[in-house]
């Protein structure tokens, strides 16, 4: 009898005993993530599952990610099947205006050079020895656009899910930090005082209802591997521009993106397994994310300043760090830095065309690295 009672207290203790030091680690790291969610306001609509999907992961002899635990079926349930970030897509283009980016075209031009970096650290990423599948995952890091990382990772790279995606929506949360330094040191204090008239052109509604159509038909034409990402986007985008389905377009972007966002939190917590991610290779890989998101922000400024030139003093190069997916707040950044040079500058609704297109930009940008590597045989 005191055997038996001996035997169940010590079973009080065997999660203790299984305990791993990277447990440990990741468990702090689940409650920084949590911390920078809750006390630094980090993008924490994802952080804060993420953090507490992390905590719970590395509990030893819980089972969560094991066959039927927790974790595991809503992994199965949305990110297995990439299901969620899919979702989450048709709530961001419910979001998402694009009527500044049909205004000023030429913003298109700054979307697809914030891309740029995406190519670049992809390059880096193979000469470094990561296989095709998992050096595109890490180069997506750059479009700061964490439902595509995510819809990649699932299909292609499923080890790397758990650090490419807390990189991705950790240095978006980042853009802020990071932006303009690189903003300051690429242009002169001339070219950021540039001032942009606002010619505010009339966008008919036929043409915004147009836009998502026409962009999903020539985009799945070209690149058809990417066709799920790009048609989710422009799903939501028509639903909003359509005005018919009002009650589909406010779920979208409230009720469903919402629960979504806390089960891919949650889900992709549950991937951050200590023994599995602490190891040399995901430092690396949250380097190479940082990597990618400078050299974004560097191209698309560099492409800013091309305009500049070109428009005889017209564009201001600031808004060409407003090329990636970081929606709306590389737009916001850019508007800040404008006003602190030149408070007569009002950079907003150019720097969101050019948010808009890297919208569009990051998510072709993927559908184009897929389809080729579809082409080559290696996915």
């Amino acid at each position: 009898m005191v055997d038996a009672i001996l035997g169940g207290l010590t079973g009080l203790i065997a999660g203790v005993s299984a305990l791993h030091w990277s447990n440990l680690v990741m468990i702090a790291i689940g409650a920084i993530l949590i911390y920078l969610g809750v006390k630094k306001d980090f993008e924490p609509l994802l952080l804060v599952p993420i953090g507490f999907g992390c905590i719970l992961v590395n509990i030893p002899l819980a089972g969560l990610m094991e066959d039927e635990g927790f974790l595991r079926t809503i992994y199965n349930m949305g990110i297995q099947n990439e299901l969620f970030p899919l979702l989450i897509f048709v709530g961001i283009g419910a979001m998402t205006d694009f009527r500044p980016v049909l205004e000023n075209p030429y913003t298109f031009l700054l979307g697809a050079a914030g891309q740029f970096g995406i190519f670049l650290t992809l390059i880096i990423s193979l000469a470094l020895g990561f296989p095709y599948n998992e050096a595109v995952t890490i180069g997506i890091i750059g479009a700061c656009d964490g439902p595509t990382v995510i819809y990649v990772a699932s299909k292609y790279a499923k080890e790397l899910l758990g650090p490419c995606s807390v990189a991705a929506y950790s240095y978006m949360s980042l853009v802020p930090l990071l932006q303009p330094p690189i903003m300051k040191m690429l242009t002169t204090r001339k070219e950021r005082e540039a001032v942009m008239k606002t010619h505010k052109k009339t966008v008919s509604d036929t043409t915004a209802l147009l836009f998502p159509v026409v962009i999903t038909i020539i985009g799945g034409l070209i690149a058809p591997m990417g066709l799920p990402l790009l048609a989710t986007i422009m799903l939501g985008n028509f639903m909003k521009e359509s005005g018919a389905v009002a009650r589909l377009t406010k779920v979208s972007e409230n009720e469903i993106a919402n629960a979504v966002t806390l089960f891919l939190g949650l889900a992709i917590g549950g991937t951050m397994n200590g023994e599995v991610f602490v190891k040399p290779q995901t430092i690396l890989i949250l380097c190479l994310g940082l990597l990618a998101i400078c050299l974004d922000t560097v191209f698309g400024v560099l492409f800013g300043k091309v305009l500049y030139y070109v428009t005889g003093g017209k564009v201001n190069p600031l808004i060409g760090a407003a090329g990636i997916s970081a929606f709306p707040m590389s737009a916001r950044v850019v508007q800040k830095e404008g006003q602190k040079y030149n408070k007569k500058n009002y950079l907003l609704m150019h720097a969101m065309g050019a948010n808009a297109g890297g919208q569009v930009g990051s998510v072709m940008a993927a559908a184009v690295m897929l389809s080729v590597l579809k082409a080559m045989g290696v996915i």
